[in-house]
């Protein structure tokens, strides 16, 4: 049978405070993580695990502001999932409005607390710490709160609110850095797809053309087994698949009947400009953007443009866009014809098996073709009239 527990005994099995030694540990380990992560949410995890181990908390959780919305937004809190409340509200916005550092023993005895967050994930928070950091222009973004202290004494003391300060100091201007990667990103995918746009608008087609060859060509990816991460990288960049033909003249590009041998070299052409237009990049998505562009029309039996590329000679990229572009291609109207029916389509794709497309994407296009067609319909064309 087993022995009841002492008082002493329950107080040993809590965690104890860092010595300095495990302080300087636990700070140089996560800076190092911080300080090569790109994505924000992974640094706003890095960020709330510090900080609960600085500390000795229960939970952490990291606040920042949406200025559209006028909202504080909690991307990262231990045990729960994305939490929002008015700009101002409860101790973080209290923090992020005024400035102020907060040491509550208990938060339901402090009229400034919003019990918002605890009604809608069950949790009870008493003793809490409220940290505002700061971007590299002193302009505050956010605040660091630490939930609960687990030790003996259950209550945060001053040395825990100036260790939270060291930490929301580091991440914070890391946290803008982040940011801004991101934001950079994001402008890049913009362009990617307006520019996919402009090159199809060209040639009369719609913009739901290169939005549906962005979402097959990520299915496509996925179901090759390629991480996610790959398969967004693919949905972003493979709209500007024919952004070259933004240098094709309008009576080649645009003519209605068959194209000399003459007028299809020079329409060959717009996979050279849109990789020269692309090449020279050090982004990741205009590499990846550049490698599509040049090849997607190539064929897994050499007997495509602009180099006779064949089978793994042709990137996977490539291999992707080109049954991606030539699905959609094939089932929509063009000035040169009229969509196809769905059976030619698919017995177009078994007998080029091998030939035009790599035998495994073709597989994979089959086992995905429910999700294909879900995309088809749900970015169909409307009828011009």
């Amino acid at each position: 049978m087993n022995e009841p527990m002492q008082n002493g005994d329950a107080e040993n099995a809590l965690p104890q405070e860092r010595t300095p030694e495990e302080l300087l540990r636990i700070i140089f380990d996560y800076t190092a993580k911080i300080s090569v992560e790109r994505r924000l949410r992974n640094v706003l995890l890095l960020m709330a695990d510090m900080g609960r181990e600085m500390v000795v908390a229960d939970r952490c959780t990291v606040w920042l502001i949406d200025h559209a919305e006028q909202e504080l937004f909690s991307v990262i809190a231990h045990g729960a999932n994305e939490i929002r409340m008015p700009v101002g509200s409860g101790f973080a916005g209290h923090s992020i409005t005024t400035g102020e550092s907060l040491l509550i023993d208990d938060a339901y005895e402090d009229p400034r607390f919003n019990a918002a967050s605890d009604r809608q994930t069950g949790y009870r928070t008493k003793s809490i710490i409220t940290v505002p950091f700061v971007d590299n222009d002193g302009v505050i973004i956010g605040a660091y709160q630490a939930i609960n202290k687990l030790t003996p004494q259950g209550a945060f003391s001053r040395r825990d609110l100036e260790q939270l300060k060291l930490a929301a100091a580091y991440a914070g201007k890391s946290l803008e850095s982040v940011i801004l990667h991101e934001e950079i990103e994001s402008t890049q995918r913009e362009i990617i797809f307006t520019m996919g746009q402009i090159g199809e608008s060209r040639s009369k087609e719609t913009g739901n053309h290169v939005k549906r060859v962005a979402e097959y060509s990520a299915v496509l990816a996925l179901g090759l087994g390629l991480p996610p991460k790959e398969a967004k990288l693919l949905r972003m960049v493979s709209p500007m698949h024919d952004i070259g033909k933004v240098a094709i003249p309008d009576a080649v590009l645009l003519k209605p009947g068959k194209l000399t041998p003459e007028e299809f070299d020079q329409m060959k052409q717009h996979t050279v400009v849109g990789y020269q237009l692309l090449k020279s990049s050090g982004r990741e998505l205009l590499k990846a953007a550049a490698i599509v562009a040049y090849q997607h029309h190539e064929k897994w039996n050499g007997t495509g443009y602009p180099r006779g590329l064949k089978e793994e000679e042709i990137h996977l990229y490539g291999r992707i866009t080109a049954v991606a572009d030539v699905f959609d291609a094939l089932g929509s109207d063009r000035i040169y014809k009229k969509a196809w029916a769905l059976e030619p389509i698919l017995a177009l794709f078994r007998e080029e098996r091998g030939r035009h497309f790599d035998p495994r994407i073709v597989d994979v296009f089959f086992e995905q073709l429910p999700a294909l067609l879900g995309i088809r319909e749900h970015y169909r064309d409307e009828p011009a009239f």
